[in-house]
């Protein structure tokens, strides 16, 4: 949302500067409105936890965690061998072999990745950049920007389009990471924790940032690697002084991604492992089914970042209806795959519900999945898209999935009528 306003302004003449600043108060506008929607959604979280199958909760996040956290990381790890396989093996070797250094295994990953990192000449001494992470060191102290938030109302309004969707996937997100954490052990009550994440997220807004809080993935990694309640603390102690500190960008400076990437690629294997280990076995294909809008959401964002790095998505050269056919050529249906990147958290909660209850032969309560389907969809909070000059965007309004909303329709038919044909009696009775 920042980027479209920020070039929206210049294109109006603005400067790059004051456009910049634009974009951010639309993002405390953002912000502001996600807390506002999770905040209120504590009061129904607890009920659409229970609604849900542990298989459509988990899956979600494990179709997240599979591409988004792991695969890019993957190929990071494999654009630079050397640096990046050691503390792979590492991490494996602690967190699955069990192996003992006598340090903790991740410290010992991020060490060595340093070592390899520094030594190999991928990071090499720079002073231009180590003078520029120097120079924002300073104490820096929260203020309130009511005032800016004011002046960017009109955006809550404008792109209201997308903080609403944006607000919803945060606040099922927040339920699939709770469900995580129960299914990793630990049961934590959802309305605190739903109302606080909201609370903590319209502060962060009022305080001049941009980023809503959320609760976060990762849950049974974490534990595996022996955190506590102390972790969490001092996590938020210490990114808390980088912050105000402007020590971060000397942080990274020293510390390159190379270093640390293994533990967040084995954070993203233990999540998809829990999403089948933590669900009835015979569960299994429902997981598999919740895990596909999770790649094709993914798989559509390579498929546009390709097209940008052969430089389309220009004003001159803008994204249009018209790649569809050319992709089609080598059979690939890129339009399913941007319909399935939008509202993907949605709907590959529900189809992994729908299989679910079709395994369990509960046909009555798969139709009722699909009708809550046909009504996303036919809202726009799945799988409508529009065309920008650089994207696909989600498209929110009344009938603009219509499309999917029939398909889901005739669905949920087709499940009512297995219901029905399994409750009529047998001819031998």
């Amino acid at each position: 949302m920042m980027l479209p306003v920020k070039l929206g302004a210049i294109a109006q003449g603005m400067a790059p500067e004051p456009a910049a600043e634009l974009a951010w108060k639309a993002g405390l506008v953002a912000c502001f409105g996600s807390g506002i929607i999770e905040f209120a959604g504590a009061w129904v979280g607890e009920y659409l936890q229970r609604l849900a199958p542990r298989a459509a909760l988990l899956s979600t996040l494990g179709g997240i965690a599979l591409t988004f956290i792991a695969i890019g990381f993957l190929f990071r790890t494999y654009a630079y061998p050397v640096v990046g396989l050691v503390p792979l093996g590492v991490i494996l070797l602690s967190y699955f072999g069990r192996v003992r250094f006598g340090i903790p295994g991740g410290l010992l990953a991020v060490l060595l990745g340093m070592g390899l990192a520094w030594g190999t000449g991928l990071v090499s001494w720079d002073t231009t950049r180590l003078m520029a992470a120097l120079d924002p060191i300073g104490v820096y102290v929260p203020q309130v920007w009511l005032g800016e938030l004011w002046d960017a109302r009109g955006t809550l309004v404008e792109y209201l389009s997308i903080i609403l969707p944006m607000g919803l996937f945060n606040l099922v997100g927040s339920l699939q990471n709770l469900e995580s954490a129960e299914a990793a052990g630990d049961r934590y009550p959802v309305a605190p924790c739903l109302a606080t994440n909201g609370i903590g997220t319209v502060v962060a807004a009022i305080c001049g940032s941009c980023f809503p809080t959320t609760i976060y993935i990762g849950h049974p990694g974490w534990k595996t690697m022996g955190a506590r309640v102390g972790y969490s603390l001092l996590n938020g102690i210490i990114m808390g002084l980088l912050c105000l500190t402007g020590t971060i960008a000397l942080l990274t400076y020293w510390v390159p991604v190379e270093a640390g990437m293994a533990i967040v690629l084995w954070i993203g294997i233990v999540i998809v492992a829990q999403s089948f280990t933590a669900t009835p076995s015979h569960h299994a294909p429902a997981v598999v089914v919740g895990l596909l809008p999770g790649i094709a959401g993914w798989g559509a964002l390579i498929a546009k970042n390709s097209l940008r790095a052969a430089g389309l998505g220009t004003p001159n050269q803008p994204f249009s209806p018209d790649l569809v056919a050319l992709f089609k050529l080598s059979d690939t249906y890129i339009d399913g795959a941007f319909a399935l990147e939008q509202g993907f958290i949605f709907s590959a909660m529900i189809l992994a519900a729908i299989t679910v209850y079709i395994i369990e032969q509960q046909f009555r309560q798969a139709a009722y999945w699909a009708l809550a389907a046909a009504f996303l969809s036919w809202v726009g909070l799945m799988h409508a898209f529009k065309w920008t000059a650089a994207d696909t965007v989600i498209d929110l309004g009344w009938g603009t999935g219509g499309a999917w909303a029939v398909g889901y329709g005739l669905m949920s038919i087709l499940f009512f009528y297995a219901a029905w044909q399994s409750s009529r009696p047998s001819p031998s009775s």
